[in-house]
């Protein structure tokens, strides 16, 4: 199929999962419980990190994380005791324990006590982005690299394809009409972002043939990024949701 014609059906499928009704069932509907920007930023972070598996249980989790935050993230991040701390030890998401929530929490308030904001330590390097969510990993785990919880932070310069923190920087950068995606940062343009890869679009983007590397790596997140860059140079990652879509939906 000719790439014009790839366009074409990729922005059908972008229009049609790329509405408001995709919030409801989507771990993005986590962070729109929220308005405050804090909250969102904090509410997306964790969603985001435990983004893998069924959506369904996601979105359950994600739930019980806000709970247990007194559905007051940026609140709780910055005041909660020593006692609250403690109810985080109920806290499982497959390999993410409650010792994770409790050390997640802990750095988040450093970082806000330092960098004022998450998108500040996370978009260091706005031209590199690569290098950015390297660097952040260093700054969250500070000197705790052998802590249980850095196997929870992807680092790119390691080819990770790190689908999740891409999501996460979807869901915090881009801006649209729909509404599904923050717009809340702009230290970098909606041109610098990464498709989120994961086994879904990957195989989509494989199957139609925008995809050539078989492993779901950086290097496969750089080579379809720039696919999807000449599809449209200033939005390449509304495209996640017509191969993400395509893939679970309709098990293209």
């Amino acid at each position: 199929m000719e790439y014009s014609l790839i366009k074409e059906f990729l922005d059908e499928k972008e229009m049609q999962y790329n509405s408001p009704e995709f919030i409801d069932t989507d771990p993005i509907c986590i962070p729109h419980r929220f308005k405050r920007k804090e909250d969102i930023e904090i509410a997306g972070f964790l969603t985001a990190t435990i983004a893998w598996g069924k959506r369904s249980m996601i979105i359950k989790n994600a739930l019980q994380m806000m709970e247990l935050m007194d559905d007051a993230p940026y609140d709780f991040v910055m005041n909660a005791s020593e006692n609250e701390l403690k109810y985080m030890k109920s806290f499982k998401h497959r390999t993410f324990n409650g010792e994770d929530m409790r050390f997640f929490i802990l750095r988040l308030k450093d970082i806000y006590q330092e960098y004022s904001s998450l998108e500040n330590a996370l978009l260091q390097y706005p031209s590199n982005l690569a290098l950015s969510i390297s660097r952040f990993k260093e700054i969250f785990m500070q000197n705790n690299t052998a802590h249980r919880s850095q196997k929870h932070i992807s680092n790119p310069m390691k080819n990770s394809a790190a689908k999740r923190i891409n999501m996460y920087l979807r869901w915090m950068v881009r801006k649209d009409k729909t509404g599904v995606d923050f717009g809340l940062w702009n230290k970098i343009s909606m041109s610098e972002l990464k498709i989120p890869l994961d086994v879904h679009s990957g195989n989509t983007a494989r199957k139609l043939g925008l995809l050539k590397r078989k492993q779901n790596d950086w290097k496969a997140v750089e080579e379809l990024t720039e696919i999807l860059k000449s599809f449209d140079a200033n939005d390449p990652v509304k495209y996640d949701y017509a191969l993400f879509g395509l893939g679970v939906f309709e098990k293209f």
